[in-house]
């Protein structure tokens, strides 16, 4: 079956956009990777509003790639951080992968906003799709897709 033939209706790519798929929700998820947790460093720094954070955050919750965890300043009321689970961190190589992208081709001229280096040796990371067998980064070209178990033919 080739790739045209196969059914899109339960692709995974298209299932992961709809719970990451908006703008704001990849910068709230970028936030959180890089610590922020509490809604007024989430809105500032984003720079959104109350109402389409709020939302955000619900859906994020509700997918299960943060959870609230409540605090209380002293004389304050209970409140919530918003904390990135299991299931968020692995979010963090797409995150990757979208700032090395950006950077390599609608970032600033004079170069990077931001290193992002290993602590050990100091090296620049960046995202690669590898071949754990043999531990080699690939090409497009060096990938073959075949339909899985769960595909099925287009109608």
């Amino acid at each position: 079956m080739k790739w045209v033939e196969m059914s899109t209706h339960n692709c995974p790519v298209q299932r992961a956009l709809a719970v990451v798929g908006e703008k704001w929700s990849l910068l709230v998820l970028r936030d959180a990777a890089f610590g922020v947790t509490r809604f007024d460093d989430f809105r500032r720094h984003v720079g959104l509003s109350e109402a389409v954070l709020t939302d955000r955050l619900r859906k994020l919750v509700a997918a299960g790639v943060l959870e609230q965890v409540p605090y209380q300043e002293p004389g304050s009321r209970t409140r919530h951080e918003y904390r990135l689970t299991r299931k968020g961190w692995d979010l963090w190589p797409v995150l990757m992968a979208l700032r090395q992208w950006g950077e390599r081709y609608e970032g600033e001229p004079e170069g990077p906003v931001v290193h992002l280096t290993h602590r050990t040796c100091g090296a620049a990371v960046r995202v690669v799709v590898e071949c754990p067998e043999e531990d080699l980064a690939l090409a497009p070209s060096d990938i073959s897709a075949s339909p899985g178990p769960a595909s099925q033919r287009s109608a």
